[in-house]
């Protein structure tokens, strides 16, 4: 029986596109710049805007194509064959997402892609240069997104291998914790290396719209209007709140007060860990899920970042590459074949799902952090990364673009 376009499906997919962009523009922006100084909080909220303008127009001239046309040169890309958009017709259907229209599919991707380069800024705030930054954002969504999609969504090798990433742990949330520590690495510490948010409040209301868009980041993963949709509704909002109180816990024990950066950041990292597992896991393994993936984090952010040294300025790979990291392991747990057939974890009497998760985190970190290396060393080499110590002291807002987020 051929494909037939489902209005329902197609409705819920266009709002869940709408969900995810919200994500970006202005979830991400207003997340991470209360979180930056405030002489940093214009060029912080720029770093995503950019990456979602940047990154929507190589998505449609050619990242979709490579990313999720038929796969060639055994499983490593897509063959593109609708370059420029040529020959993609208003009502024709997906060939993966079958009762929408392609356009649309595009679109649901495209935002993905997007959040995804967005969500490495945090870790390089107040220190790169903005003409680098938009460089790196063109190079970075060509030469490592669209290929890790590709072997993920997109019927390639880690796909044919059985990996499950039902949303995003590897695709995009170790992906941009793994490239954030590279970035990071190249460009070096800030000459402030402190986190002093200087406006709490937009990054409430940032995690917030995160938190509200995540549902279309997940379930609309499920690519229909059906019960798997509201199955990955459900434990998103499950995982976002066990983690939430589960890093609230942490900061009664450890400073006999909870902070709202802790629960939001809690928040945060639930959403990433439940990331993977949505389409996949029941509301019981969710909460396990949520629960851990704080104390994950926060021993990353506390004990292992100081220990190590780097300074991961808003703490992406703490949050998204540790929790992105324990999500992606957490389904080849937690994975149920009575939530989604296409799913067993060892949990569940398939313990080799477990070593496929593992390959498919090892292969998508490795890749990530080599050509981000390479890809920032050459952008380093050719134009300079980092802004030199007057800019940094005086602020990028200024320095970077004449202006000011404040005039009082």
């Amino acid at each position: 029986m051929d494909p037939v376009l489902n209005s329902g499906d197609t409705a819920w997919l266009l709002i869940s596109t709408a969900l995810v962009m919200l994500m970006t523009v202005p979830g991400v922006a207003l997340f991470y710049g209360g979180l930056t100084k405030k002489v940093n909080v214009l060029n912080t909220m720029f770093m995503s805007l950019i990456a979602f303008s940047i990154t929507s127009i190589i998505w449609v001239l050619y990242g979709y194509q490579f990313a999720f046309g038929e796969d060639m040169l055994f499983g490593i890309i897509g063959n593109p064959v609708n370059l420029l958009f040529s020959g993609i017709g208003v009502d024709q259907l997906s060939t993966l997402a079958t009762t929408v229209p392609e356009t649309v599919f595009i679109a649901f991707q495209m935002t993905f892609a997007a959040i995804t380069v967005a969500l490495i800024s945090g870790a390089v705030v107040e220190r790169m240069k903005v003409s680098s930054w938009m460089v790196f954002i063109a190079a970075w969504v060509s030469l490592v997104y669209v290929p890790i999609a590709h072997w993920v969504w997109g019927g390639g090798f880690l796909a044919q291998l059985g990996a499950l990433d039902f949303a995003g742990g590897t695709v995009v949330h170790i992906n941009s914790g793994v490239a954030a520590l590279a970035l990071i690495l190249l460009l070096g510490k800030r000459k402030d290396t402190k986190l002093l948010p200087h406006q709490l409040g937009y990054s409430i209301i940032g995690a917030g719209l995160l938190w509200f868009g995540w549902f279309g980041f997940n379930a609309g993963s499920a690519l229909t209007a059906g019960g798997l949709a509201g199955s990955a509704f459900i434990v998103t909002n499950t995982a976002a709140a066990a983690a939430m109180i589960s890093w609230v816990i942490i900061d009664y024990l450890k400073t006999g007060k909870p902070t709202v950066l802790g629960a939001i950041s809690g928040a945060i990292a639930g959403l990433v860990a439940i990331t993977p597992a949505a389409g996949f896991v029941t509301v019981q393994a969710a909460v396990i899920i949520g629960l851990i993936t704080s104390v994950i984090s926060y021993f990353a952010i506390s004990y292992l970042k100081p220990k190590l040294g780097y300074d991961d300025a808003l703490d992406v790979v703490g949050i998204h590459g540790m929790s992105g990291l324990w999500g992606a392991l957490a389904t080849g747990l937690f994975a149920a074949p009575f939530v989604n057939e296409l799913g067993t974890g060892l949990f569940y009497g398939n313990p080799g799902q477990l070593l496929t998760q593992i390959v498919a985190v090892v292969v998508v970190a490795a890749y990530s952090f080599v050509a981000t290396l390479v890809i920032g060393k050459i952008i380093d080499i050719v134009m300079g990364l980092r802004v030199d110590d007057k800019e940094e002291i005086e602020g990028l807002d200024i320095t970077q673009h004449e202006e000011t987020g404040y005039r009082i």
